[in-house]
């Protein structure tokens, strides 16, 4: 059964990046699921989910969306999100129990995508922004496609530390320490002079709401990432950015080169929601707009995407005029353990 497989694969990551209690309960849903358990149930039409869905991920994010919330004090007791401690008994006891109250709840949640937005990727982003800078010293026109809530349109208001340096806005509240090694980079300022985004289903950072959202989506006892995306609601608040409902090939459809910047599309872990009718659709709009971009007013692409057969993921630069494209860097999927190409 695909669910089953999907749910020990989800297990292994979360172990391998951090997060063992999230471990510990997908092996324990697996199963329950085997014995007919409530996970069954919650879970039912769900057996052979599309690949991608990461099931298992939204019924993680659907239950601490509720501790979140303060609606299950009865679990909120065993998430360190909100100053408890994981208990891999009496934890799992009151996890299941929420399974069989809110299943309802749960389930209605199993249809949204989870709303990852690891602050950490914002590396690859500004890390590629510099290097283009290198090439295109002009103001950079912001895009970014499957954008969530935003959060990483700011990148060039967190400050990253690499390699004995420092980067970016040393006064921020995100702070991404060992931001990257390999190649070293220049620290040039950014010029920013529009961010917006489009996502099927965009969040609101501004909101309690959204925030909530945002934060249920964290894994709850890795503290590192929940400081960053705290961080980074705190420079939304500060930093307008303009997220559109839209979907991506409508989006990049709508774009238009600008004399005087570079028009920067950014994309990352997001390419393998679209189909493949839509992913031509856009390399398509992309290579059209980039026949009309000249030195004066350049395109770029900049994309952190699962490209190879290995599974590696790779931050690759396009730009325009030319249509040159080369690859700047190899990055884990939630940010860690980036490596910049030598030149």
């Amino acid at each position: 059964m695909r669910l089953l497989g999907s749910l020990q694969r989800q297990a292994v990551r979360c172990e391998d990046l951090g997060s063992p209690m999230y471990a510990d309960i997908l092996r324990r849903l697996v199963d329950n699921y085997e014995v007919g358990g409530v996970a069954a149930d919650v879970l039912a039409g769900y057996e052979d989910p599309p690949p991608g869905a990461v099931i298992g991920l939204r019924l993680l994010g659907a239950v601490h969306g509720l501790v979140l919330a303060g609606e299950v004090p009865e679990l909120a007791v065993f998430y360190p999100s909100v100053g408890g401690e994981w208990d891999p008994v009496l934890g799992w006891e009151a996890f299941e129990q929420v399974l069989q109250s809110r299943s309802a709840e749960v389930r209605a949640l199993l249809t949204q995508p989870p709303q990852t937005n690891e602050v950490r990727r914002a590396a690859a982003l500004y890390g590629g922004l510099l290097q283009l800078m290198q090439e295109v010293p002009l103001p950079v026109r912001l895009f970014e496609i499957g954008a969530s809530a935003g959060l990483n349109l700011r990148a060039d208001h967190f400050h990253y530390l690499a390699d004995g340096e420092s980067y970016g806005a040393t006064d921020s509240p995100v702070v991404i320490e060992d931001a990257w090694s390999g190649r070293r980079l220049e620290p040039v300022t950014l010029r920013i002079a529009e961010r917006v985004g489009s996502d099927i289903a965009p969040v609101n950072p501004l909101s309690a709401e959204g925030a909530r959202t945002l934060t249920s989506y964290v894994w709850p006892d890795m503290s590192e990432r929940l400081v960053r995306l705290r961080g980074a609601l705190e420079v939304a608040r500060q930093v307008p950015a303009d997220v559109r409902r839209e979907d991506a090939v409508s989006f990049v459809r709508g774009l238009e080169l600008s004399p005087g910047h570079v028009t920067v599309l950014w994309h990352s872990i997001m390419w393998q929601y679209l189909t493949e009718a839509d992913r031509a659709a856009v390399d398509a709009q992309l290579a059209e707009l980039g026949e009309r971009a000249d030195a004066s007013a350049p395109l770029a692409r900049l994309r952190f995407e699962p490209t190879t057969a290995s599974g590696d993921f790779l931050i690759e630069l396009e730009t325009w005029p030319g249509g040159v494209r080369r690859v700047l860097g190899r990055i884990g999927d939630h940010g860690q353990g980036l490596v910049w190409n030598a030149v």
